[in-house]
């Protein structure tokens, strides 16, 4: 008999039949494993994770019907930025092995990555640079922005708190402006199109003089649209004017590259589409004032002149007297020129006031009853001819009914005759002398027995 190591069976039985030890079977299986499946990448959510004073991370992979366990040793785990913890989703670069001690199926994982953000900034930087290299984001295509704009153009949600704050700021700061919200969804399937589709139509309709797109904070996730290519090029391709307001000051977006002027947020973005209509009256006092002084220093100079003139030659006094009368006629003419100018800027600040007035939510607020009520009247008219036009519908179609009822047959005097299975008689061969019959009535049934 072979010699064999204490506490390993003899593969050889005495029947001459080969058995192969276990851990025999747990090397041949690691060999076959490592030997056939190649390195892989694979996602799950983290469980069970332990970390013992060795430094090597023992952790298990799963989703919502498998698990596998692994291992990543010390030398590969430096290199993860981040802190794993049970829960959190990854994935995994990894080779299939076996653990031989335990007769385990394992993974050896070679590097490590949050789930879904990893990948996601590897497609962000590689369409970033596919679209860098054919100049969308280069200086030379920004288009300045408008002074005092007409009309702003929002894209955005609806219902989101971002296009609430930039109407709020534009209304304080510039209420002669109109505004205009293109309503679009702004995250998940589809919104990327929408957002796409709306700037484009902008572009087309040309009636915007300046355009705003954005929308509120999120991750990297929910801003995903304003990083999709087909949002990108609408905004480089939009001939207005436009200011991406995506997110929160941190944020940056492939949208804010694109975009001519990029805002840190929507609120910042209304702020830098609007003039600040009390530092717009400011302005027009301060040259007012301006021109006033200068009109006056002008005034002045001429009189000196006038007086130099006057005290050099004092001869003939007519011409003297010709040159003080134009010089009269000019200051009149200079303050009449002030008065108009006045007038024609308090007329200009009134018209501002009163398109805030029109904008103003208490009148949009009672032009909206108004309407509801209107349509609360519409609507209970055309209830009650719907409800005019079933009634009368109905009534036809019972009488119809009953025109072809068997009831109505009856009713002349006919009677239905059925024998004892309940069966139509319909020929008097069916029946058989003795044999029961029953006929129905217009009221009642009655029964028989034939002869």
């Amino acid at each position: 008999m072979p010699n064999t190591p204490p506490g390993v069976a003899n593969p050889l039985p005495t029947d001459g039949r080969p058995v192969m030890s276990v851990s025999e079977l747990n090397r041949e299986v690691k060999h076959l494993l490592e030997g056939s499946v190649p390195l892989l990448w694979v996602g799950g959510e983290i469980s069970n994770f332990a970390a013992p004073s060795s430094g090597h991370w023992y952790f298990t992979l799963k989703d919502a019907r498998a698990q596998v366990r692994c291992a990543m040793f010390r030398g590969r785990n430096r290199n993860v930025r981040f802190p794993p913890a049970n829960g959190r989703e990854v994935l995994a670069r990894a080779r299939v092995s076996l653990y031989e001690g335990r007769g385990e199926f394992q993974l050896i994982i070679e590097h490590l990555e949050e789930a879904g953000f990893g990948a996601l900034m590897r497609q962000l930087e590689q369409l970033k640079a596919k679209l860098q290299a054919e100049g969308l984001f280069d200086l030379e295509r920004k288009k300045p922005l408008p002074y005092l704009p007409a009309t702003i153009g929002i894209i955005t949600s609806a219902t989101g708190a971002a296009v609430r704050d930039m109407i709020q700021v534009l209304g304080r700061r510039y209420p002669a402006a109109r505004i205009e919200l293109l309503p679009v969804a702004v995250q998940g399937q589809g919104a990327a199109q929408q957002i796409a589709s709306a700037i484009s139509l902008a572009g087309r309709l040309q009636r915007h003089d300046l355009l705003i797109v954005g929308r509120g904070g999120g991750s990297l996730e929910d801003l995903w649209s304003f990083n999709e290519e087909v949002v990108v090029r609408a905004l480089a391709a939009c001939p207005i004017p436009t200011i991406s307001a995506v997110g929160h000051e941190t944020d940056t977006t492939l949208a804010d590259l694109a975009a001519d002027v990029r805002a840190p947020t929507p609120s910042a973005a209304a702020e830098i589409a609007s003039a600040n209509a009390a530092a717009l009256r400011d302005s027009i006092a301060n040259s007012e004032a301006r021109l006033l002084r200068a009109m006056q220093s002008r005034l002045r100079h001429h009189q000196q002149q006038v007086q130099l003139t006057s005290n050099r030659i004092r001869h003939p006094r007519e011409q003297l007297q010709n040159h003080a009368q134009r010089l009269d006629h000019l200051e009149l003419r200079l303050r009449q020129a002030i008065r108009q100018d006045t007038t024609n800027r308090a007329q200009r600040l009134s018209g501002a006031l009163r398109a805030f007035n029109r904008v103003h939510p208490e009148q949009r607020l009672s032009s909206a009853r108004d309407a509801l009520a209107k349509q609360r009247l519409q609507l209970q008219h055309a209830a009650e001819r719907l409800l005019a036009g079933k009634r009368d519908k109905l009534l036809h179609s019972s009488q119809l009914l009953h025109s072809v009822s068997p009831l109505a047959v009856l009713d002349r005097g006919y009677a239905i005759v059925r024998d004892e299975q309940k069966r139509v008689v319909r020929d008097a061969a069916q029946i058989k002398p003795g044999q029961r019959i029953f006929a129905r009535l217009a009221n009642g049934e009655i029964s028989a027995v034939t002869d």
